[in-house]
């Protein structure tokens, strides 16, 4: 029986990948590989294909030079970002921004999913879905142009603020508001869709588990507790580390739809300050190494966060 029990719990060893396995797989799983195909070409072409062109952020690129031809100046642009006016402040509104939509918006998503798995009026629920859901559909130059016309001075949050007593104010032009208009209305757009996975990661729980705990007399709020979290709790872990990664990044397209000169002070992101240094005034060596900068930061925070989850809570990506 000692030897039964030792073979049982023998490790398994590990898989050797020599040139006949490796056959043997693509033998076995010829159709997956053959589908899979389109995608990694995909990602071949548009995502590590690009790549190439990050020398430029240790070159003064001239585009009629290429990228061998134009001179190689080392850590030149790094150190003239970090050494210039702009650096702090973009990394801290960059920062400022993201910790902000960590902290307000990828919880509320999952407090939403856990409400909306309560509601048992199945009408009701599928229409507060679809009206959550809406707004994620809608272009961002259109929530822009409907942010732009409900802030102005005329506009209808300023007819409520007046209706009770309050001053009419340019809120776009208020530096002090527009980390809370931007985090706002990011949450409204994605706090529906943010949901979804969720809400199918509830479904996929045992109801076994939710009939023992009411058999025991847990009512909703111990079953939601101790079952419903619990069961989603990898998949929270696996989307917090996914947002991790991208800490650093802030979309352009929305801060420069809303942000002016009087705002730079704190609506100005890493970004919006390579689009503004790459595109508009080609200077293509120095926005590639602040971009690459910010890309360096996200890698390293992923491995961090992977690394701490699969410590603490042994779920990671990798």
């Amino acid at each position: 029986m000692a030897e039964v029990a030792l073979q049982t719990t023998k490790r398994p060893t590990k898989r050797k990948f020599t040139w006949h396995a490796i056959q043997n797989d693509f033998r076995l799983n010829k159709t997956l590989l053959l589908m899979f195909l389109p995608v990694l070409a995909y990602y071949i072409i548009f995502h590590y294909g690009p790549m190439y062109g990050l020398q430029i952020a240790f070159r003064d690129f001239k585009p009629r030079r290429g990228f061998f031809g134009s001179e190689w100046v080392g850590m030149k642009h790094f150190i003239d970002f970090f050494t210039g006016p702009y650096a702090w402040r973009l990394t801290r509104n960059t920062l400022a921004l993201s910790i902000g939509q960590l902290i307000f918006g990828f919880p509320l998503p999952i407090i939403f999913a856990l409400l909306l798995n309560e509601v048992q009026n199945r009408v009701f629920k599928r229409v507060t879905q679809t009206v959550t859901y809406l707004p994620y559909f809608i272009s961002l130059v259109v929530v822009a142009g409907l942010l732009v016309n409900f802030l102005a001075k005329d506009g209808v949050i300023n007819d409520i603020i007046a209706f009770f007593g309050g001053e009419r104010k340019s809120w776009l032009q208020e530096e002090s508001a527009f980390r809370t208009i931007y985090i706002a209305s990011g949450i409204w757009q994605q706090l529906g869709w943010g949901s979804i996975i969720y809400l199918a990661a509830i479904a996929g729980i045992d109801q076994e588990l939710y009939e023992a705990a009411r058999i025991d007399g847990a009512g909703r709020f111990k079953q939601a507790l101790h079952i419903t979290i619990p069961g989603i709790a990898p998949t929270i872990i696996i989307l917090l580390i996914l947002r991790m990664g991208t800490l650093m990044n802030i979309g352009f397209e929305k801060v420069i739809l809303l942000y002016n000169a009087s705002t730079y002070e704190t609506a100005d992101v890493i970004s919006s300050y390579v689009y503004r240094i790459g595109i508009i005034e080609n200077d293509f060596s120095f926005s590639t190494a602040v971009g690459l900068f910010n890309s360096v930061i996200n890698f390293g925070l992923i491995l961090i966060s992977n690394r701490l989850s699969r410590k603490f809570s042994g779920t990671s990506l990798w």
